[in-house]
């Protein structure tokens, strides 16, 4: 019954300065999901928690989560939209990982327990860190919203695309699997969001296809739950990030993806038009139409181009490789 109490608890919620600093002074090595009220902590991650605390132990590893507003220690971090995970030993801030990077995550945490291992049992000196690149970050947002607006901006020097989880795969929880197989082949998630499409904005997004037979249907099925709303770019290899989230994706129909690109996320989740599991932008026009359109209080300040569907472009992003797929229904 004890082991089963410690799992429900696998995160421990810091909500006061205490609390911080009691989690804080645990011994062994902290993991803290630091995270902004309007979208939450960063879920994908809970299932790596998890695994990495039955693989470890239950003595050295600790998980905690802490909303930024909540806490004045963690003011640098509020407005930030990418999820941010601090390291601490001994009280002492000692690794950052920003984003949901599965593999980067659970190497500092298999580093940083056996880096503490080392302290604890030699007495080793514990290797403190300043988060610099916070520092540098903040001064320049700074300088991007004197403009007056509230908005959350996003800077990248990268190609952005939008991909979506659609509601057939979410209903059947292949949400985490999904993005676990994103961040392995090399991407970076900058937004993710769970949301409910309304029948307007679908018909919108899919405003192009508007005379086809498959229109009311698609339209049907992406608002009939919730899906999962990602901003993807890439983090390693040369690739425009467009073309490598489609060849991900694998061709529109699940049947013809099993047997072209079996190891492709609609060949492995997709089971028939339209229940193909996952949405890409067909090219960067694409893309920045479709983030303007579901992203609208976004800004990628590095790479604006102007935006179809009469929108402002807040959500656009540079020119990318255009990739034509005429197969390519969505």
């Amino acid at each position: 019954m004890g082991s089963k109490k410690k799992e429900t608890a696998l995160q421990v919620n810091i909500s006061t300065q205490e609390l911080w600093e009691e989690m804080l002074s645990s011994k062994g090595v902290t993991v803290v999901d630091v995270y902004q009220g309007w979208c939450g902590p960063c879920r994908p991650v809970v299932s790596l928690f998890q695994k990495m605390r039955i693989e470890v132990g239950l003595d050295l590893l600790h998980f905690a989560l802490a909303e930024a507003d909540s806490l004045d220690v963690l003011e640098k971090y509020r407005g930030r939209c990418e999820p941010t995970f601090l390291f601490y030993a001994g009280g002492e801030l000692v690794a950052v990982v920003r984003g949901a990077n599965a593999p980067l995550l659970q190497k500092t945490i298999l580093d940083q327990l056996e880096a503490e291992k080392k302290v604890l049992a030699e007495g080793r000196e514990r290797k403190v860190i300043k988060d610099e690149a916070l520092s540098d970050e903040d001064e320049r947002f700074s300088h991007e919203k004197d403009g007056g607006e509230d908005e959350d901006v996003v800077s990248s020097e990268k190609s952005c695309t939008l991909a979506i989880i659609k509601p057939d795969a979410v209903v059947h929880g292949k949400t985490d699997e999904i993005i676990m197989k994103i961040q392995e082949a090399g991407f970076d998630i900058l937004t993710n969001e769970e949301r409910t499409m309304t029948e307007a904005e679908m018909r919108l997004f899919y405003q192009h296809r508007a005379g086809e037979e498959a229109f009311e249907k698609l339209v049907h099925h992406m608002c009939s739950g919730p899906s999962r709303l990602l901003i993807l770019t890439r983090t390693e290899g040369t690739e425009d990030v467009v073309p490598a989230w489609r060849t991900l994706m694998g061709p529109c129909d699940p049947n013809v993806a099993r047997m072209k690109q079996p190891d492709s996320l609609r060949a492995q989740y997709g089971t028939e038009m339209p229940f193909n599991a996952v949405h890409g932008s067909r090219d960067g026009e694409d893309a920045s139409r479709e983030l303007a359109l579901l992203f609208p209080s976004f800004k990628f300040p590095d790479q604006v181009q102007e935006a179809p569907l009469g929108h402002e472009a807040e959500g656009a992003v540079g020119p990318t490789q255009v990739v034509h797929c005429p197969e390519d229904v969505d």
